[in-house]
């Protein structure tokens, strides 16, 4: 299980992704935020292993997770779900994964094919504002920890866009 703190992109700064024993697995470099809203996941020693970043030009949010310098996926929202935010993680080959379930509030799971591969909670911890990533063994943390940023990216950004809206409808 490895553990995250919510809303780190709204104030920008570096964080640990820590196993459920508070040691240190990842290091987030969360200021490197810029428009194409990129972030940078290090080994605790500082050394690089994986980014997200956003392409610019896309019908639909769209994030592209690099793996030791080589793409690994695309994280974009499928166009029609009604009701719920659904996010595909498009993988070279067939094996996509899926994200599905309660997206805003930190409570879905990522399925390949219908089966589970890793499950996202803030129930598991007592932590405030942190929440919990359960990884299937055998699947690549890396790929699972990299998807869940991008949709924390995405969604932050929305939040932003309606914000900025709302405001301009005050106007």
């Amino acid at each position: 299980m490895l553990v995250i703190r919510e809303k780190f992109f709204s104030i920008g700064d570096d964080f640990d992704v820590l196993d459920e024993n508070g040691q240190k697995v990842y290091r987030v470099d969360g200021k490197v935020l810029s428009v194409r809203n990129k972030v940078v996941i290090e080994d605790p020693a500082g050394n690089e292993l994986a980014t997200v970043h956003r392409h610019l030009v896309a019908m639909r949010p769209t994030y592209e997770i690099r793996i030791g310098g080589e793409k690994a996926a695309e994280v974009r929202k499928k166009l029609f779900t009604p009701f719920r935010d659904r996010f595909t993680i498009d993988v070279p080959g067939p094996d996509d994964l899926e994200m599905k379930g309660d997206l805003l509030d930190h409570e879905y799971v990522i399925e390949r094919g219908g089966a589970e591969v890793a499950a996202v909670s803030k129930r598991w911890l007592t932590i405030r504002d942190t929440y919990a990533v359960q990884v299937t063994p055998g699947e690549d943390p890396l790929l699972i920890i990299g998807s869940v940023l991008a949709l924390d990216v995405a969604l932050e950004r929305q939040e932003k866009k309606e914000e900025k809206k709302d405001d301009d409808d005050d106007d």
